[in-house]
């Protein structure tokens, strides 16, 4: 069994490294928090960009299930809620234990989404207008052009991925989902809603004041969220192994 109550692997929205979960550390000291780093960005800038979901999941599977040693869980925003999606799935297939629990922050379900229209190679142009449109981008950086440089290459392919994405219908994860929103996202909460055809277990969703970024401007209390969430399965496993007589190295705790 980990010396860690569980781990809670975290990826990214288009655009972004993993850097963007640097502070859950602190916020979340009872889990270990693993943001994870896709390949062209951060410390993995030398490698190519990724414009396929499916494969791209398979691939960090492969990265993720070495890291594994217990209760270990998933969250992402945006992109990263179908990549964690994907991830989940990924992981089953090579037989890993299902997470405690799916956290999919700002991501309409994938059985609903439909963004074939980002498929194409976007503009420079087209896409400051959508990381303006998004309001999560001051415009200094905006002006930047150096910064621009940098950004809006990974932003395009991260597009072009949420574009090639099809739903493939599969048996429902083993695992409760938990949804986040914000209130001024744009999304449609049967399109939250939807996430709950993919899971055999619990589901919820919790909604914050504010717009696609409510994970940075409600930090605190997305945080708290989590940190209640995860509570929540790690003792219900553990009160369930008591009363089975169990240990948890013994059992996957769900």
């Amino acid at each position: 069994m980990s010396s860690v109550a569980a781990r809670l692997f975290c990826l990214p929205y288009s655009g972004a490294s993993a850097m963007i979960y640097a502070r859950w550390r602190r916020g979340l000291p009872s889990w270990a928090v693993h943001p994870v780093e896709l390949p062209g960005r951060g410390a993995r800038a030398g490698e190519p960009l990724s414009t396929d979901p499916v494969r791209l999941a398979a691939s960090l599977a492969g990265e993720v299930e070495g890291q594994i040693d217990g209760p270990y869980a998933l969250f992402g925003h945006s992109l990263g809620g179908l990549l964690a999606f994907e991830l989940a799935h990924a992981l089953l297939e090579r037989g890993a234990a299902p997470p405690l629990v799916l956290f999919a922050s700002g991501s309409e379900a994938p059985a609903v989404r439909d963004d074939r229209d980002l498929a194409r190679p976007r503009s420079d142009a087209e896409l400051i207008a959508d990381l303006r449109g998004y309001r999560g981008t001051p415009e200094e950086a905006l002006a930047d052009a150096e910064l621009m440089a940098a950004v809006l290459p990974v932003l395009r392919a991260d597009f072009m991925m949420a574009g090639a994405y099809a739903y493939r219908p599969r048996p429902a994860l083993p695992c409760p989902v938990h949804v986040l929103g914000g209130t001024e996202d744009g999304l449609d909460r049967p399109a939250l809603d939807a996430w709950g055809r993919e899971t055999h277990g619990d589901f919820a969703i919790d909604l914050f004041d504010g717009d696609h970024f409510f994970i940075h401007s409600r930090q605190a209390e997305v945080l708290g969220v989590v940190d209640a969430a995860l509570s929540r399965r790690m003792n219900g496993g553990r009160a369930a192994l008591s009363r089975a007589g169990g240990s948890p190295a013994g059992r996957t705790l769900q």
